[in-house]
This record gives C-alpha cells, structure tokens and sequence, in this order.
C-alpha cells in the first residue's frame, strides 16, 4: 500500500539528546533520510555538496526563499541556512519520510508551509532544568557564561512545547527511542497518508459483488 511521506519534525533544547536520537532513528530505519539544508556559508574541508550542505551564494538564497521554495529558514551568525523544498517533496512522492533537526522557529514555519499537512513534530524534553545543565557541563566544551547563555535559550526553546504534536521527556534515551519509533509507526498508518486505499476498499466491495 504507497503512502505519502512524512515531516518528522524533532525539536529540544541543546543537551535534551535531539541530535543522538535523530542519529538512532537513522539507524533503525535506513529509508528515513535526513534533511540537507542549504547555507550561504562557504564548504569546509571535506564537506561535500548535498551531503552536508547545498551550498548557495545569497543571492541564489534569495532567489529560493522569494520563489517558496524553501520550508524553513534562518540566519545563524551571519549566514542564511534552510531547508530546500525540492528534494523533500520527491522524498515524499516516493514514500519516504524526512527527519528535520530544526528549533522551534523552523518547526513552525515547516508546519505553516504548503507541506504542513504533511508534518509530525515532536518535541524533547529533559528530565529537569539542573540535568540538562549538568549534560552540558558535561560536554567540557563550553565555558560557564557560554553555558549560562545556553540555559536561557533553553528556557525560551522549551516554553514553546504545547505546539507540537508530541512531547517526550527524555528521562532514558532507549525508551525515548521506542517511543519516537511508535509515533512513526502510527503516523504512517494514518487514513489520509495511505495513497492506495480508497481504491482498495472499492475493488474490494466490487469482487464482493460480483461473487455469485
């Protein structure tokens, strides 16, 4: 039975574990393909085109963003990025789903776009404030003020979760992972997104009625 493709759009503060359970769901389902986000940055070494990033001057940026043809974007730090609409609408014709690593800025505006009918957005949670402090410590990356002013980004990140459609608390990353997988089963399934079975249910009751 074909089926449309879905947006599986996941979204967290930095350190709830968004990233390593993208990577999870990767792995477990080798046709579920990460979006690749264009960027007016320039490649670094061993960064391949439409691997990584598509990379595009600004003005060809532009010219995507003022033709609808990007779901998303934004400017990070001085350079645009954003999700192209062109591969992910083929994914989508083929059946396939898309999995989009955006906060909760981009989750809106994939949500709000053409293809919005199309997304499953779930949001993830820490078990506490003081835990998600700690990951991030943990990381010996950052300095204090550094994590200090990922912790307030954070508050901001998390008081927009009553928008998504799912909301996890990821108080254990095997069972956060189980549960992810079971939103994607099910959203798979829905009525609307099974191409084939108005036409199933139809030669179904005909064979019905031409059986003596």
């Amino acid at each position: 039975m074909r089926r449309t493709g879905l947006l599986i759009i996941l979204s967290s503060p930095s350190g709830a574990g968004k990233s390593t359970l993208a990577r999870r769901l990767m792995a477990w389902d080798p046709n579920l393909r990460f979006s690749v986000s264009a960027t007016t940055r320039a490649p670094r070494p061993g960064e391949a085109e439409g691997r990584e990033y598509f990379f595009r001057s600004r003005e060809q940026f532009g010219a995507l963003v003022e033709g609808g043809q990007m779901l998303e974007h934004a400017e990070v730090f001085g350079n645009l990025y954003g999700s192209p609409r062109g591969p992910i609408e083929a994914a989508m014709a083929e059946g396939r789903d898309t999995l989009f690593d955006v906060d909760w800025q981009g989750g809106q505006q994939i949500r709000n776009s053409p293809l919005g009918q199309s997304a499953v957005s779930v949001f993830v949670l820490p078990p506490d404030l003081a835990e998600l402090r700690r990951r991030l410590q943990a990381r010996g990356q950052d300095a204090a003020e550094v994590i200090d002013a990922r912790m307030d980004k954070s508050r901001g990140e998390i008081s927009h979760w009553a928008e998504y459609d799912y909301v996890l608390v990821n108080d254990d990353l095997d069972a956060t992972e189980a549960q992810l997988r079971s939103i994607i089963a099910a959203e798979r399934l829905r009525r609307e997104r099974q191409v084939d079975l108005g036409d199933f249910v139809r030669r179904m009751m005909d064979k019905d009625r031409e059986t003596p």
